[in-house]
């Protein structure tokens, strides 16, 4: 069995730093440059057009990112799952930078079938999958309402036809997991032989409906990993993104920073995907940590990139 503590010794002084299957001394930056519902209006800076995302990536590859986890948006900023679209990103961003290329695949109306599709047929290096139905809500303190409210579902049986539909496409899966019960919904799929160690898992804080975006809640959601796991820790809005990225980093997680998640480097400071991946590479740094390269995080990972 892995063990989950690395014994570091620095001017006299043990500390441990929990690492599961990550490298305690590289960690992957990822930058999620779209989202889905992120608009031009409250964040200037957020890409839309294939041309604008494959920009931002090449920007954020030289800022520290490795892979760029992406939504297909339309020209005017709506979400689309048009396998063509996907295809003209994945194009851009490939003729632009060598950044790992993550594609999400989750949808609140979208058929199953067209999010398969564009997973088979670009085939992405990476997939990310939602693990579990839920409550998805924000609340914003400054309007007293939520930002957004509604009812995410990701029952099992489509979480199995996407993992197969990965395999199939030899996509390695990122299991984005919102809750404790998410990352015990992996036990059916062992049981079933469609996924395979080692497991590369997000966990996800800061939503309402999921977690509670604390440390101590991100250290028990990562005891409760496979040894040989590999993990990032995506923290939802301003503040609570960076003392998770803080955390995980110290604890030898990798993590998730892009305007989808956060667009503020400071209070009332907006950003774009660049700036974020420097602070987060800059936070690596302080505590010993490389910025991993794509060909280091997909090593990390254990799978070979579709390029």
């Amino acid at each position: 069995m892995t063990d989950d503590r690395d014994l570091d010794t620095h001017m006299g002084v043990k500390t441990q730093r929990t690492i599961r299957g990550n490298d305690p001394d590289k960690a992957i930056i990822s930058v999620a440059m779209t989202g889905a519902m992120t608009l031009r209006s409250r964040c200037p800076s957020v890409p839309y057009t294939p041309q604008e995302i494959a920009e931002q990536a090449q920007e954020a590859r030289e800022a520290g990112a490795s892979v760029a986890h992406i939504h297909a948006r339309t020209d005017n900023g709506s979400p689309t799952y048009d396998t063509q679209k996907y295809q003209e990103i994945y194009d851009e961003v490939r003729d632009h930078t060598d950044i790992l290329i993550n594609f999400s695949t989750g949808a609140l109306h979208e058929p199953l079938e067209s999010r398969i599709d564009y997973i088979q047929e670009v085939q992405p290096d990476i997939g990310a999958l939602n693990m579990g139905s839920m409550n998805y809500a924000r609340w914003s303190d400054s309007q007293e309402d939520y930002a957004y409210n509604m009812v995410f579902e990701n029952p099992l049986e489509e979480i199995e036809e996407m993992v197969e539909a990965m395999n199939e496409a030899d996509v390695k899966p990122e299991l984005e997991c919102f809750d404790t019960g998410h990352i015990g919904s992996i036990r059916p799929l062992l049981k079933q032989d469609i996924l395979d160690h080692p497991i590369h898992f997000s966990i996800i804080m800061g939503i309402v409906g999921g977690i509670p975006p604390t440390v101590n809640n991100l250290m028990n959601q990562v005891r409760q990993l496979p040894d040989d796991a590999n993990w990032q820790l995506i923290g939802i809005g301003f503040p609570n993104q960076w003392p998770l990225v803080s955390a995980a980093l110290a604890m030898g997680g990798n993590v998730r920073v892009g305007v989808e998640d956060n667009y503020y480097i400071q209070d009332g400071e907006k950003s774009n995907n660049a700036e974020l991946v420097e602070k987060a590479a800059r936070m690596a740094r302080d505590v010993d940590r490389e910025p991993a390269t794509p060909e280091e995080a997909a090593e990390i990972m254990d799978f070979e990139p579709n390029y």
